[in-house]
């Protein structure tokens, strides 16, 4: 009889401890957040991952009632950044905000140090931002015709001024080459910034750049706008042809940013996050922040995220593929 109590009591707190061993995710989930969020932009201050951070930043942080933390994490084309995340815990405190590189960087980098499908899961679509396509006014070309036909005949003696390897510029530089049949050579600077002001300079011949800085160039007289990479025309310069109306069908390269936390993160948590995320991208002021930006809000639910992310992945793995893009 002794034995059988002492049994029925070590079974009771063995129960109880595995009881409470589950219910921990449970109860921090249903209080969630209780502390400041960390989010992450694996990019420095001032690009466009950077700028849909903080657009939304204040609405957020209302609307989850804690600090949302912008922590600028540049570095290998966004990979630091990506990496910290992925190694954080999966609470929901520390999530992640990322573009195109996100995919790209595990096709290029030999350590890239994550997957981004089996180390993350997919939370919110932020927006989209096109690219606009650009000379240096001493460029004998006024459209994407005339620039691939220039191209065509001067073969790499063309350059372009590409923000790193693997990031939104190189790859809209490389698409334009793989569409066009042509081979303008990628010359790499750090950061979008330099990349620009190489090509204002005229050390460079061509950009392919935010559209919003490219805007303000091109009214100034100091870049000569050729086309914007979106589909349909931006509302940033919607006089600017789409590169598929202005010689290359069926081009489309946008910036897009997402969020994403590490892949053991409660559903229940990003459920809340997708919700109060999209109820900050609907706030009229925000909104206006994104259009000024000329940026294009697109609400989807965390499995539209990610089949949307395993449509790119599949378009920028033959690109990466067939214009050979490596790193170490």
């Amino acid at each position: 009889m002794e034995g059988f109590c002492r049994s029925s009591i070590q079974f009771g707190l063995l129960a109880a401890a595995l009881l409470a061993t589950t219910a921990v995710p449970t109860l921090a989930a249903e209080s969630y957040p209780t502390k400041s969020i960390r989010l992450v932009c694996p990019f420095s201050a001032g690009g466009s991952t950077d700028f849909n951070a903080r657009a939304a930043q204040d609405k957020l942080t209302q609307l989850l009632g804690e600090q949302v933390v912008v922590d600028n994490r540049a570095g290998a084309s966004g990979q630091i950044g990506t990496r910290i995340v992925k190694d954080s815990a999966s609470d929901g405190y520390t999530i992640l905000l990322h573009t195109t590189a996100f995919l790209t960087s595990p096709l290029i980098y030999k350590k890239a140090g994550y997957d981004p499908f089996k180390d993350f899961k997919m939370v919110a679509m932020v927006s989209k931002i096109p690219t606009a396509i650009s000379v240096h006014p001493s460029m004998p070309v006024k459209s994407v015709k005339e620039l691939l036909a220039l191209a065509k005949s001067r073969g790499k003696d063309i350059n372009y001024a590409s923000s790193g390897i693997g990031t939104n510029s190189h790859l809209t530089g490389e698409l334009f080459n793989l569409m066009g049949n042509v081979n303008i050579r990628a010359i790499q600077y750090k950061g979008g910034g330099p990349a620009l002001a190489a090509v204002v300079s005229g050390e460079m011949q061509v950009g392919f750049s935010n559209i919003t800085n490219t805007a303000r160039l091109h009214e100034a007289g100091r870049l000569r706008a050729l086309a914007v990479s979106s589909l349909k025309r931006s509302s940033a310069m919607p006089d600017l042809p789409t590169v598929a109306e202005a010689g290359l069908p069926g081009f489309e390269m946008v910036a897009w940013h997402i969020i994403a936390v590490p892949a053991g993160t409660p559903d229940r948590i990003i459920s809340l996050l997708n919700q109060k995320i999209r109820a900050a991208l609907a706030d009229p002021v925000v909104m206006k922040r994104f259009e000024s930006g000329g940026g294009e809000l697109i609400p989807m639910s965390p499995q539209e995220v990610t089949n949307y992310l395993k449509g790119e992945q599949g378009k920028w793995r033959r690109v990466v593929k067939e214009r050979r893009i490596k790193a170490g």
